[in-house]
């Protein structure tokens, strides 16, 4: 069952690893990037953050929503990151979960900033508002003791 969906551009790192996973109960993290896989690099260390006992599993999108849509991930209890708001879309659209924590987005030309650690452009800015207007709970918090922002 999903826990929680969270846009963080860094994937897997010791903070997510430790804290998300201890204060939810996680025993399964599905990554949804569309390069990651191909990133040797980049997995080598992904890995180096996994937390003891919990299976972490990456995907492309397509990948992603076929092993959610099929039921193989509801024996677990699953963490979902997303490198990009247009992933997490598209993942939130088809699993119907409810709630999108903000965790990192990093700042790039033509962003504005909504949190300490989130910044968003023109596009992903209106792809938020879509997926409020439609139910989508969103927030911007980092680890579970921090405050949370609500995204308006």
């Amino acid at each position: 069952m999903i826990q929680m969906v969270r846009v963080d551009y860094r994937l897997l790192h010791g903070q997510v690893a430790v804290s998300w996973t201890s204060s939810l109960g996680i025993n399964a993290i599905l990554l949804v990037s569309e390069t990651l896989k191909k990133d040797k690099i980049r997995m080598q260390s992904i890995s180096l953050a996994k937390p003891s006992g919990v299976k972490v599993v990456a995907k492309s999108t397509s990948e992603a929503i076929a092993q959610l849509k099929s039921g193989k991930t509801d024996k677990y209890s699953l963490l979902i990151i997303c490198e990009t708001v247009k992933i997490a879309e598209k993942i939130i659209e088809s699993t119907g979960f409810n709630s999108l924590n903000l965790g990192n987005v990093p700042f790039r030309k033509g962003t504005m900033k909504f949190s300490n650690s989130v910044y968003l452009n023109d596009e992903e800015t209106k792809i938020l508002k879509d997926m409020k207007n439609k139910g989508t709970n969103i927030f911007s918090q980092m680890i579970p003791d921090d405050t949370k922002h609500q995204f308006k």
